[in-house]
């Protein structure tokens, strides 16, 4: 009935699975059949702490009934405490709330191009992204997004992005012209199949653009809030960037982005410059420092470190023994991929059929995003599944 009801009413925008979830408890959830199942995508790479965590909904519960919303024409504690543990983490000093990665996103493209204005060079306003990138849905995001396919349709796209082969600095340094303001660069690309970038190439792209008075913008949406095993990817490099967005994982599932930027960057976003009305919302705020209080534990984030490097270790002996069906394991901390040989939509929808939630990254790339608290038995459960559903009795 209510797939019936969906086909009906909602833009059918989205290639949904044909199950309808109506509850959840930690890395298991149930559809309106009562049928189980075992969450390794937490809503892609967005449940970090795992579906209805206690603590997340005790204290959003209090908050609902205490104040939801107020705009930001006034200060709120939520969204304040939130700047502070985020640009402590961070060394990013200034912090910026909205609702989602694109939005985010959009906030480091804006930010980009109003430094090069006050720096009185407006004919720098330039994006350098990358190919198989994603960064959002919107007209600006999109373009920035290195993947033709969803551009398509959406023509004629706005100028001033130029996409370069990702992990490849002498085309970047190509690309970085009279034009150029910035990079925009995932630390692994998510969408774009769980690639990561080549060890040293985030530390190369923020020399470049020291030496040519460029931005580093990293999109922390997927890989930010712990999903690596560092409080954000970009850390793995020892770097700072000159702004970061971030989503996803932020509100434990409650839609809140963030973007956060040095104090210079940030001075050119004055009042009236930019804003979003439900950016830094009481509630999720509140959601998101319980998030991050739990991030800023090292147990935390060596557990999640650990438990990647088990699953990968895992699925690399999955792969010995199936070599015409995996191609490669990859990806760091929570944040995973195999390769197959083959599609992976139906393998996807089989491994649903056996119980198991996975997504595609790519063509062929299976993605596991799953809760932080997952445990090494439920990675080796969802293999399991993995393993029956690519060979078949």
């Amino acid at each position: 009935m209510w797939i019936e009801k969906a086909k009906a009413h909602l833009l059918q925008n989205y290639k949904q699975q044909p199950i309808v979830l109506v509850r959840g408890k930690g890395v298991r959830v149930w559809d309106a059949d009562g049928r189980e199942y075992l969450d390794l995508l937490g809503g892609i790479a967005t449940c970090a702490l795992g579906h209805c965590h206690p603590e997340v909904v005790a204290a959003a519960k209090a908050q609902l009934e205490t104040l939801w919303h107020v705009s930001n024409v006034f200060y709120s504690e939520p969204s304040i405490e939130l700047a502070a543990q985020l640009t402590a983490l961070s060394g990013l000093p200034r912090a910026f709330f909205c609702n989602s990665g694109a939005e985010a996103n959009e906030a480091l493209i804006k930010l980009a191009r109003k430094v090069m204005k006050d720096r009185g060079t407006p004919e720098r306003f330039e994006i350098i992204t990358f190919e198989n990138s994603f960064h959002g849905r919107t007209l600006a995001t999109v373009t920035a997004t290195g993947q033709a396919k969803y551009q398509k349709g959406f023509e004629p796209l706005p100028a001033g992005f130029v996409h370069v082969p990702y992990g490849d600095l002498e085309a970047v340094r190509k690309a970085a012209g009279p034009s150029a303001a910035a990079i925009l660069v995932e630390p692994i690309q998510g969408e774009g199949g769980v690639r990561a970038a080549p060890q040293g190439f985030l530390k190369a792209l923020r020399e470049l653009c020291d030496e040519r008075g460029m931005l580093l913008l990293v999109d922390e949406v997927q890989t930010g809030m712990g999903r690596t095993g560092k409080p954000f990817g970009f850390q793995h490099e020892g770097i700072q960037p000159d702004a970061i967005s971030l989503a996803k994982s932020l509100g434990n599932g409650l839609p809140i982005g963030a973007m956060l930027c040095s104090e210079a960057a940030g001075k050119s976003l004055p009042s009236g410059t930019h804003g979003s009305t439900f950016g830094g919302n009481l509630v999720a705020a509140t959601a998101a420092n319980v998030v991050v209080r739990y991030i800023r534990d090292p147990k935390m984030l060596s557990d999640i470190q650990e438990k990647g490097e088990y699953f990968i270790a895992r699925g690399r002996e999955l792969q010995a023994r199936l070599p015409t069906l995996i191609k490669d394991v990859r990806g760091r901390g929570l944040l995973l991929g195999i390769e197959l040989q083959q599609e992976a939509a139906p393998v996807i929808a089989r491994c649903r059929e056996q119980g198991l939630l996975v997504n595609a990254a790519g063509e062929k790339t299976v993605r596991f995003a799953p809760p932080y608290i997952v445990t090494r038995e439920e990675l080796d459960e969802g293999l399991r599944i993995l393993e029956r559903v690519l060979t078949p009795a």
